[in-house]
């Protein structure tokens, strides 16, 4: 509690609480949106399993326009990363050390959810456990990652992304929002392989807006370079977004749900479609109607405490939260008290209070294990002097070797052989990345030795 009271008190006044208030709704929404549409039962061998309940519930797909937040998290991602580049390269910093600085926060806390999933995996094998039911196991607790694959292409590409936004500005996103419309021309008329590249076009259009609202704080740019703040603005993009969902979505082809729901006739969020990035304006239309109330909220010491302390281990409870669902699940089954109601009825919704806590213990637990791996992580950045050039080729190497790995493990099925849970070369090729990106962290191939980068970053 001293160490956020001393950083509540710190904040710079000119700071957008806002955004951190934002990120932290936006993976709460997630986690709960998780636990409470999760249908748990047996398979025909008498072992758990879960699902989504949206398939049985028709009727709860538009509150998906607002319970899907992802679009929100790459607008206030836009944001800090904007934020961060600028301030590195007001430092004398450049781009590649802002890389290196940037994949602590990201890759430590993925790590260890990783090296410990494999390592129970392994025990688990070892014990003549089922590399199916292993891999199973595994792939409900990573599930999660998928988000991250996406993210993780899309800070690499902050640096060339903000040069482009400086030069065009708000035209930068339409263009993107052009290619998404020509990606799902595609899944409609085919080919279906064009949609590909909307896995990246579609987040980097949100993540070019959240460019533009840091822009914002610099009356002086122009007016393409900055997204209107001003509630007017808001109202205008919320009843866009709503009139555009509408016509997509019930008159037009796409699913009015914005979350995978089998059977349907598309998937709106992989890759993001034109339906999810008019749900995105309508989302954003609403923050900026909110943002008036919820800054002068956050002047409060008691709530800006609370949002940073979430923002401390964000990323920790996202990593975490379906692990803690796995093992809940597993405590119950042991214990033969696993409640399995028919979806849908009085009992299932009457077990979604008593669940949700129960895993909010369970997860709370996870959090005080592994938080601190994320908090330390946000203590040490590099030095800021300007870097050797070959180390721009190692940075984007090392985040080429983690998406690789991530992105295998993604797809690879759920009913795979894995002694490890992870696909082995997966495992090699994040693990190799997350290497280079250490060893680039600890200074090496500065300019300089690495106690010089050190000792140029704790006087920073």
């Amino acid at each position: 509690m001293r160490r956020l009271r001393q950083l509540a008190e710190h904040t710079p006044a000119g700071r957008e609480r806002y955004v951190d208030l934002l990120r932290a709704l936006a993976i709460t929404m997630v986690v709960l949106g998780h636990w409470g549409i999760t249908v748990i039962g047996y398979d025909r061998a008498g072992r758990p399993t879960g699902h989504s309940a949206l398939g049985d519930l028709p009727w709860v797909w538009p509150l998906t326009w607002v319970a899907q937040v992802m679009p929100v998290f790459f607008l206030v991602g836009g944001y800090a990363n904007a934020a961060s580049l600028t301030a590195r390269q007001s430092r004398g910093g450049d781009a590649t050390g802002w890389l290196v600085d940037r994949s602590a926060r990201l890759v430590r806390p993925t790590t260890a959810l990783l090296v410990v999933l494999a390592v129970g995996a392994a025990v688990a094998t070892g014990r003549h456990a089922d590399p199916v039911q292993v891999r199973t196991v595994v792939w409900f607790a990573t599930i999660p990652l998928w988000f991250l694959v996406a993210y993780l292409v899309v800070v690499p590409l902050t640096p060339p992304m903000y040069a482009l936004h400086r030069r065009f500005g708000l035209a930068v996103p339409a263009v993107l929002v052009g290619l998404v419309a020509l990606g799902d021309l595609g899944r409609l008329l085919g080919p279906a392989g064009l949609a590909t590249g909307n896995y990246l076009f579609g987040w980097l259009a949100v993540h070019q807006l959240g460019f533009a609202w840091y822009d914002t704080r610099s009356p002086d740019l122009p007016r393409r370079r900055r997204l209107p703040l001003s509630r007017r603005a808001g109202a205008v993009l919320l009843v866009v977004g709503l009139v555009a969902l509408v016509l997509l979505t019930v008159v037009g082809p796409y699913p009015v749900v914005m979350l995978n729901v089998p059977g349907t006739r598309l998937d709106n969020a992989a890759p993001p479609s034109l339906a999810l990035l008019a749900a995105a304006t309508a989302q954003l239309g609403l923050i900026l109607l909110l943002r008036g109330p919820a800054g002068r909220w956050l002047r409060r010491r008691g709530p800006w405490q609370a949002v940073i302390a979430v923002n401390s281990v964000v990323l920790t409870v996202f990593l975490w939260h379906l692990t803690a669902a796995v093992l809940l699940v597993g405590l119950l089954d042991a214990l033969g008290a696993l409640p399995t109601p028919r979806v849908g009825s009085a009992a299932w919704w009457a077990w979604r209070i008593p669940w949700v806590l129960a895993l909010a213990v369970v997860l709370a637990a996870l959090v005080a294990v592994f938080g601190p791996i994320e908090a330390r992580s946000r203590r040490h950045p590099t030095g800021a002097a300007p870097t050797r050039p070959w180390r721009t080729t190692l940075a984007v190497a090392g985040y080429a070797g983690i998406v690789a790995g991530l992105l295998l493990n993604s797809l690879t099925r759920k009913a795979a052989a894995e002694p490890l849970g992870l696909p082995a070369p997966a495992l090699v090729a994040y693990l190799a990345g997350a290497g280079v990106l250490r060893l680039l962290r600890s200074g090496w191939g500065s300019r300089g030795s690495p106690h010089r980068a050190a000792g140029r970053a704790s006087g920073s």
